[in-house]
């Protein structure tokens, strides 16, 4: 079958995704160097882009959608057997990545939003919820949510580099948003209507974010 150049990854996924993975390295520095003002503030980015990811997911392009990499347990034991081939959007192994670093990320937010150190700093939502649940979050912001980021993080890469040495190349498409496919294979919407849309719909979560960090005003 002939292949051509396919739009799998529209621009407004692309943008997240190397957004949030510099907003990422960012919250480690900020928490490493305890420059907690700055931590919030990326945190608040973060927040916003999850929410967007979250409705992208629902209204995105084909392959952004969350509906186009959920696969059946079928699926996924074909993939591991190379029996199935997904090489389109994510395969089974990349969309449990991705869900489970938005999972990830949307609970260490979370968290985040609800610590408190008992010191200087505080989330906005310490004082809407319960001190065990203050302390519970702060406790998994700290000691588990982290880590558990960093590991699923170092699985993501360490997919990648192990796909690139089978020459599935994952970055370049991410980058350009393009791969090579059999021309039947269905492609993103990316136009600039639907561009226009998502920075909409960004601007509505972050508008969300501002709120979220107001809220310990009150």
């Amino acid at each position: 079958m002939p292949h051509t150049s396919v739009r799998i990854w529209d621009l407004p996924t692309r943008l997240f995704h190397w957004t949030l993975a510099a907003c990422v390295v960012a919250l480690v520095v900020t928490a490493k160097l305890n420059a907690m003002d700055w931590h919030f503030r990326l945190g608040y980015c973060v927040l916003a882009l999850l929410v967007f990811r979250v409705v992208w997911g629902l209204v995105g392009g084909y392959w952004s959608r969350f509906k186009s990499f959920l696969f059946t347990p079928g699926q996924f034991a074909r993939h591991l057997a190379g029996k199935e081939d997904h090489s389109a959007g994510h395969s089974p192994l990349g969309a449990l990545s991705v869900f489970a670093l938005l999972l990830a990320l949307i609970l260490q937010v979370t968290t985040g939003l609800m610590s408190d150190d008992e010191i200087s700093v505080s989330g906005p939502l310490a004082r809407h919820v319960s001190g065990e649940l203050v302390s519970t979050a702060t406790w998994w912001h700290a000691r588990i949510g982290q880590y558990l980021l960093y590991v699923l993080v170092g699985l993501h890469v360490l997919a990648i580099l192990v796909y690139a040495v089978r020459g599935k190349k994952l970055v370049g498409p991410m980058i350009t948003g393009d791969k090579q496919l059999p021309s039947a294979t269905p492609s993103s919407r990316d136009s600039a209507g639907t561009r226009v849309a998502a920075l909409v719909l960004l601007a509505a979560a972050g508008a969300f974010a501002w709120w979220v960090s107001t809220l310990g005003s009150f």
